[in-house]
């Protein structure tokens, strides 16, 4: 009797009833690549092709703001005239000291009723030089550094660097410099102890083996002269060659901005080219993706859209181009301004602010099965399974996190299922292991209702970060649809 109750249960027909109610009741993330629909997956190369482009030409803050500069303006934008008049229709950018941008396409809803704004940073975990950075010691060349962001300094040795600088001269002109990107420059790199001799290193922690001070980098060792009566005459060779190709001396090093980046360019990854890898993903791979949502705005608008990217958010997002900087809001007030053709009131000025929605673009972690232990699998983003909405991050007990609001979170997911974009949610690797925070919380700290929401990505922070395309391809699809439909009334 017993055995034929266990078939009765065990018979398909008697299960069917709980597996309607199953997909009734629960919800789950779906990976998103499907090889059948092949208008979509060749949609998916073809756009990345083109974000690839965008991080190898944009390696550093500045970088990027030209890159995107020069994007805007082939599709039609122009640089923001604070006396102009704005009407529907127009396209607008203004550079924030060469490092932050913002760029906005004008709907025809009065600004009183808020903006949709992307906001994301662009400046990603690199090396600074420091500000009397040449030397040279037994007869190499070095240039000395102090490290930007979080980083797992062992990973910057022994590997191919490239110099990026913006440098003043002695005439008040300034030069651009790029070296190490091209296939016939020369590349740069921190030397590494060999195993050999490395025994007492090998038994320190992950974060001593390799100290900030250690991080040297090697420029030359030729000497200007064989005279060894010469004093310096290794770094003088490299000041003479600095000197002849961009007309920089010693004294002009002392106020530049020099950036230290992988000599890497962005690749896929994989026998089916199915990730991009490269460096400065955090945060770039979002900023490109809300950029080109932006320009590929087709309709006309009710609500103006406005992308913000943000410098200095590896470092908390101080300074005049970080997100904190009272110039991100003077900007979006003078925007107002001009759609309105007057001064605004302080009450609507207030109404902007209260009424506009955003999303924090910025990565997500993804989870890596290579190291499970680290993530709690059902409270994890996966690469493959489409744009992340994070509530909050933070470290600890939600400490330094903006925690969204349900409302919004539910109106921004309603959104993307109402235009069939798969999401997923997730946290930032099991509690008390870490943490990390976002300039969500900066705009929150103004008044906008805000969300973090962006690509998961592996291997954050290294020197060769990997994205997953498709992911990539949804984020600038749910991007393009916030712009365009967000709490706009029928």
């Amino acid at each position: 009797m017993i055995e034929q109750n266990l078939d009765a249960a065990n018979d398909p027909k008697d299960r069917k009833p709980y597996e309607e109610l199953r997909k009734q009741l629960t919800f789950s993330f779906k990976n998103l690549w499907n090889p059948d629909n092949q208008e979509e997956m060749n949609a998916v190369m073809a756009f990345c092709e083109d974000y690839k482009v965008a991080l190898n030409e944009g390696k550093t803050e500045r970088e990027f703001v030209k890159f995107a500069v020069d994007l805007l303006e082939k599709s039609g934008f122009r640089a923001f005239n604070p006396d102009e008049q704005l009407s529907a229709g127009d396209r607008v950018y203004d550079s924030v000291h060469g490092k932050g941008l913002i760029a906005a396409v004008v709907g025809s809803d009065s600004p009183v009723k808020g903006f949709n704004m992307i906001g994301a940073h662009i400046d990603s975990p690199r090396l600074d030089l420091k500000p009397n950075p040449l030397y040279e010691s037994n007869d190499f060349a070095f240039l000395k550094t102090h490290y930007y962001g979080g980083i797992k300094k062992y990973l910057w040795v022994a590997t191919p660097l490239a110099l990026h600088g913006f440098v003043t001269l002695n005439d008040g002109t300034t030069v651009d410099i790029s070296i190490g990107e091209n296939e016939e420059d020369p590349v740069f790199s921190i030397t590494d102890l060999l195993i050999h001799l490395a025994e007492e290193k090998m038994q320190k922690k992950a974060s001593d083996v390799v100290s900030g001070e250690e991080l040297n980098v090697l420029v030359g060792g030729i000497p200007i002269t064989s005279d060894e009566d010469v004093k310096e005459r290794f770094k003088l060779g490299i000041l003479k060659l600095l000197y002849d190709q961009y007309g920089i001396v010693e004294r002009n090093l002392l106020t530049a901005e020099i950036e230290i980046v992988p000599a890497v360019k962005a690749r896929d990854i994989g026998f089916d080219r199915a990730f991009v890898g490269g460096y400065g993903q955090d945060d770039r791979v979002c900023a490109y993706t809300a950029l080109r949502a932006l320009i590929d705005i087709d309709q006309p608008l009710r609500r103006t859209a406005v992308c913000v990217f943000y410098d200095k958010e590896e470092i908390g997002s101080t300074g005049v181009t970080g997100a904190r900087s009272q110039l991100y809001p003077s900007v979006q007030k003078r925007i107002v301004r001009s759609i309105l053709g007057r001064e605004p009131s302080a009450f609507e000025l207030i109404d902007n602010i209260e009424q506009s929605v955003m999303l924090s673009s910025d990565v997500a972690a993804a989870y890596d099965p290579t190291y499970p232990t680290m993530f709690d699998p059902l409270n994890s983003t996966y690469a493959g399974r489409g744009i992340a909405i994070v509530k909050y991050v933070g470290h600890g007990g939600k400490s330094h996190t903006s925690d969204a609001s349900a409302e919004y979170f539910d109106e921004v997911t309603k959104l993307l299922d109402k235009n069939n974009i798969p999401w997923q949610t997730g946290e930032l690797g099991r509690i008390d292991l870490g943490g990390g925070g976002t300039v969500a919380v900066f705009q929150a700290d103004l008044g906008i209702t805000v969300i973090d929401c962006g690509v998961p990505v592996l291997s954050m922070h290294s020197c060769f970060e990997a994205t997953s395309k498709i992911d990539i391809y949804m984020t600038y699809r749910a991007y393009n649809v916030f712009f365009e439909q967000m709490r706009v009334e029928d």
